[in-house]
């Protein structure tokens, strides 16, 4: 092939190539005599087509609770490691480990013989001080013996009586009872040993209900409220269970800057134990007319956020708002927005001040 050929050739290439990369950029009118504009020479807007499509969302007051989402921990309602009150030898034991028992059921038994013998001895002494006394007073009465001896006899017998309540009371506590309504733990001792105040015999729990107790930033102390919900869970259970917030206390903690609280909460099936570890929800406040945008709709700026809002005719319009809480999705604005207005979810980045656009209205 000649020289002159090949540049021909190179050179027919090069303008193909120019003629397709220019071409699609060339708009040419109906006629094909002139390039078109955004408009024309009449200053006619261009046809809708054009207009930019953003979606919208029509403001409605809607619910809101303001939950914060914190962790506790489970404590039985009552718990208690039974001791006996005095030393003595283990008799009997009349429970069960993991038993439930009701208040005041036996569930150990210590030795008594030495009380009991006492207690008789103490019996058989009041009625002869009961006989004395009778007979003393009688003499009294006739002013045969003097008021200081009838005084001595009575109190010989009073004393009696007090010692009688006191072994008695010695008697009660050498029986073990249930403090209250429980489930017992695992049994510490057994028959034939003797024990004493240190000795534990067993755990007792009440775990119906359960107690809640958990910590929130000392900001948010102005809001607890007794009777306020919380929603908990743990790993080991489905779906949420509720409580009630019925304490807290009257201080803040110095150290770690939180406020301590405690709610209860019905655990028929004794599916939460003490010391597990629950995840919670605790509802501080409820707004029932929040208005709520998409977080995507927000734009930060150096003085606080702004969104923009179109009109039923497509125009954008530019607001400065002021935001409130936070969920996953969504942002509350507590300024500058009112049930009923438009506001863009989409094209944020892409729009300005008198824009006009085309609307999609959305749920």
């Amino acid at each position: 092939m000649k020289k002159q050929t090949k540049i021909i050739l190179i050179l027919a290439i090069g303008a193909v190539i120019v003629l397709i990369f220019l071409f699609p950029r060339m708009n040419w009118n109906s006629s094909g005599n002139a390039p078109s504009a955004a408009k024309n020479d009449t200053g006619t807007p261009p046809p809708p087509s054009a207009l930019l499509p953003v979606d919208v969302m029509e403001m409605r007051p809607e619910r809101l609770e303001n939950n914060l989402k914190i962790t506790g921990n489970v404590l039985p309602n009552e718990s208690v490691e039974l001791r006996p009150e005095i030393t003595g030898l283990v008799e009997a034991i009349s429970f069960k480990e993991g038993q439930f028992v009701k208040k005041g059921t036996p569930l150990l038994y210590l030795n008594d013989d030495e009380l009991s013998a006492q207690l008789d001895r103490l019996e058989f002494t009041k009625k002869l001080y009961e006989g004395q006394e009778i007979r003393q007073k009688k003499l009294l009465e006739r002013e045969a013996i003097s008021q200081e001896e009838y005084d001595v006899i009575l109190n010989q017998y009073n004393t009696t009586l007090a010692d009688i309540k006191l072994v008695k009371a010695q008697l009660d506590k050498m029986i073990i009872k249930a403090p209250f309504d429980g489930v017992l733990g695992l049994r510490q001792v057994s028959v034939g040993s003797v024990i004493g105040t240190s000795n534990v015999i067993s755990n007792i729990v009440n775990i119906d209900p359960i107690k809640i107790e958990f910590s929130i930033p000392e900001r948010y102390a102005g809001r607890v409220k007794i009777g306020s919900k919380i929603l908990f869970s743990n790993t080991s259970s489905e779906g949420l269970e509720t409580g009630k917030v019925y304490a807290y206390e009257p201080i803040v903690d110095a150290n770690t800057r939180t406020l301590k609280l405690r709610a209860i909460s019905p655990n028929k099936d004794r599916r939460f134990l003490p010391g597990m570890f629950v995840s919670i929800q605790f509802n501080l406040d409820v707004d029932e007319e929040a208005l709520m945008v998409p977080s995507e709709s927000l734009i930060p700026e150096l003085e606080g956020y702004k969104l923009y809002l179109a009109s039923e005719d497509g125009v954008v319009e530019e607001r400065k708002v002021r935001t409130g809480i936070r969920t996953e999705r969504k942002v509350q604005i507590i300024d500058g927005l009112k049930p009923g207005e438009l506001v863009l979810t989409t094209g944020v980045l892409q729009v300005k001040e008198g824009m006009k656009v085309a609307l999609n209205k959305i749920n």
